[in-house]
């Protein structure tokens, strides 16, 4: 853990060193993280869904946006008992957004925004940070949506950090530090965009 200091070039090279941020839990101070070992979401044949999502997504109930809601994004992400999401982190991601870095991937069924997932693009690496839904189905949707665009803009790196059950159900693998960092280096170097 470093200490961590608020400055949007130095939080991008902490990303692209492999660290990520986080508030601590009840102070709500900002500091930056890494760990062993890495989770990542494939971005080829090894990533997969429920084939109850299947129907969901054949029923086209979800209309897809970037950065149309970011704030209630990060609202939403933050949004729950616990959370490492703390003020200041919402504040930095704002400014993150602001310059470029930050962006929203939302679904949204008529005007009401069903889900989304909040994250950071740096190359050909898309760092996910968080996700939320209101509406059941609308993060769920939102990943696999995702997933796609990352593909079709030849993105090399979904890095969602940690593993959980819910990412386990999307193909969510772990590589230990060393091979994420060869990983990381090779996407930095590539040149994509989300919009």
């Amino acid at each position: 853990m470093r200490v961590f200091q608020y400055d949007i070039a130095s939080i991008i090279e902490g990303y692209t060193q492999g660290y990520f941020l986080m508030a601590n839990e009840g102070e709500g101070n900002v500091a930056w993280y890494s760990s062993r070992q890495r989770t990542l979401l494939p971005l080829d044949e090894r990533f997969r869904y429920p084939k109850s999502l299947r129907r969901v997504l054949n029923q086209n109930r979800f209309e897809i946006a970037i950065d149309r809601a970011f704030t209630e994004v990060v609202e939403g992400c933050a949004n729950r008992d616990t959370t490492w999401i703390s003020e200041e982190l919402k504040g930095i991601y704002q400014a993150l957004h602001g310059a470029g870095w930050a962006h929203s991937f939302e679904t949204w069924q008529g005007d009401e925004l069903a889900g989304g997932i909040l994250g950071l693009t740096i190359g050909g690496v898309f760092v996910g940070e968080s996700m939320f839904y209101r509406i059941p189905e609308g993060s769920k949707v939102a990943m696999v949506k995702l997933v796609e665009r990352l593909r079709s803009r030849r993105f090399q790196l979904f890095d969602v950090q940690m593993m959980n059950p819910h990412l386990a159900r999307f193909g969510a693998y772990v590589v230990p530090q060393r091979i994420y960092r060869q990983q990381l280096n090779y996407a930095l170097q590539q040149h994509c965009t989300l919009l």
